[in-house]
């Protein structure tokens, strides 16, 4: 019995520490908007994208937004590089670039109110 429990408890906390680690890299990413983030969600709602967005980057944060929904709902570790439309965008070549900036961004703000419940 007491076997049992240790096993219980060494699985917890080996899944506690998974989960930190999973998410770590999420938030060591640096780029330009990572900055942006810290105020973003007190001018706007938590999934209106940024209004220096164009078009494309628009339809790139709501796709985020929509990847971080689906992984968050079936239970995935967040990684944007893991959804198929960031890597693989079904558009031309040469829209590619500011589709996937809106993607990651929207996929950020997504993990954050999905995952950590900001």
């Amino acid at each position: 019995m007491k076997l049992n429990v240790r096993l219980f408890a060494a699985g917890i906390l080996a899944s506690a520490f998974a989960t930190s680690v999973a998410v770590a890299p999420l938030y060591a990413m640096t780029s330009p908007a990572a900055p942006a983030l810290a105020g973003y969600a007190q001018d706007r709602r938590w999934d209106e994208p940024p209004g220096e967005f164009r078009d494309l980057e628009r339809r790139g944060f709501h796709d985020g937004l929509e990847g971080a929904r689906h992984d968050y709902g079936n239970h995935r570790r967040p990684d944007v590089n893991n959804r198929e439309e960031y890597r693989h965008p079904h558009l031309p070549y040469r829209d590619r670039e500011p589709y996937r900036r809106g993607f990651e961004r929207g996929y950020r703000v997504g993990v954050e109110h999905f995952y950590n419940g900001r």
